[in-house]
């Protein structure tokens, strides 16, 4: 890899970084339908054709950010799974992973709720929960149905890190 492509991609990634959390900023203060990419764009410092060069429109932008965050914590369960066994751990590195995305994981999940982020994030803890009863369901007896289980889990989850 080149010195100018390297530099190139760091450079991406801050505008991109600077987009995301002028867009983050503005969905505290405004409705999602009245953000506009030239409020992003002012936000972050941009112009528009800049903002253009990353993503098509707005609805872009919100599932660019939200397959972005899922990537992020796919890769933690990965990692983790490649270690012996379920532990701890993985709970732990999940939630310092939105400790350290906080005013992300706020506005999408608590104040502003983007389905597409939800829906995502949702089917990505179900697919945990379900990976981890289906090794233990040889092993013990559920009393409840197997969905409900996995979908109180995904909720839980979910709804103890919005607060």
């Amino acid at each position: 890899m080149s010195t100018k492509s390297q530099r190139t991609d760091s450079r991406v990634l801050r505008t991109r970084q600077l987009i995301r959390d002028a867009f983050i900023e503005l969905l505290h203060e405004l409705e999602l339908e009245k953000i506009t990419v030239n409020r992003i764009a002012e936000r972050a410092t941009i112009n528009r054709v800049t903002f253009y060069l990353h993503y098509r429109d707005i609805p872009d932008m919100i599932d660019s950010l939200a397959e972005d965050m899922i990537n992020e914590m796919q890769a933690i369960l990965k990692d983790a799974h490649n270690q012996t066994g379920f532990s701890m751990q993985i709970i732990v590195k999940l939630l310092e992973h939105i400790a350290e995305n906080s005013n992300f994981y706020k506005v999408l999940l608590a104040s502003k709720r983007i389905p597409v982020f939800t829906e995502r994030l949702m089917e990505l803890i179900a697919d945990l929960i379900t990976s981890r009863m289906n090794m233990r369901e040889a092993s013990s007896t559920l009393n409840v149905q197997k969905d409900i289980a996995i979908w109180y889990g995904s909720a839980a989850f979910i709804g103890t890190n919005v607060d």
